[in-house]
């Protein structure tokens, strides 16, 4: 069995540093990536703030009680409000999943809204 690869690659961004990348034309409504999470409890996300991962973590869920850290490259993608692509959560295979919205070059970077929908102009934490 072979793991099936990513067309993505992490490379330097002009948005933020470093962001995610097509590795090949990636056509709209392509999966991009499945990235596994690792949970963790309401109760030790002051523990999370205080280290760099505080700028890194999903809240996980509608009732407040869970964050999770995503694995892969789930946690480079760099925020736009004109967004290439969209993640959703899969609560029941615990995986955020990432996906084009509309189509992407090979070279262009890949990029979510923070916010969790790609319409939503509200500013992001960041922004505040």
């Amino acid at each position: 069995m072979s793991a099936q690869q990513a067309p993505i690659y992490v490379a330097y961004s002009e948005v933020h540093g470093r962001g995610v990348f097509a590795a090949r034309d990636i056509s709209a409504e392509e999966i991009i990536e499945v990235c596994p999470v690792l949970l963790f409890p309401k109760d030790q996300l002051a523990s999370i703030r205080a280290t760099m991962l505080d700028d890194y973590y999903f809240d996980w869920g509608d009732d407040g009680e869970w964050y999770a850290v995503c694995l892969g490259y789930g946690s480079l993608y760099n925020h736009s409000y004109s967004p290439n692509a969209e993640y959703g959560m899969d609560f029941e295979a615990q995986t955020i999943d990432f996906y084009c919205l509309k189509d992407i070059a090979a070279g262009d970077e890949i990029l979510i809204n923070y916010n969790g929908d790609a319409d939503n102009q509200s500013k992001v934490w960041f922004e505040k």
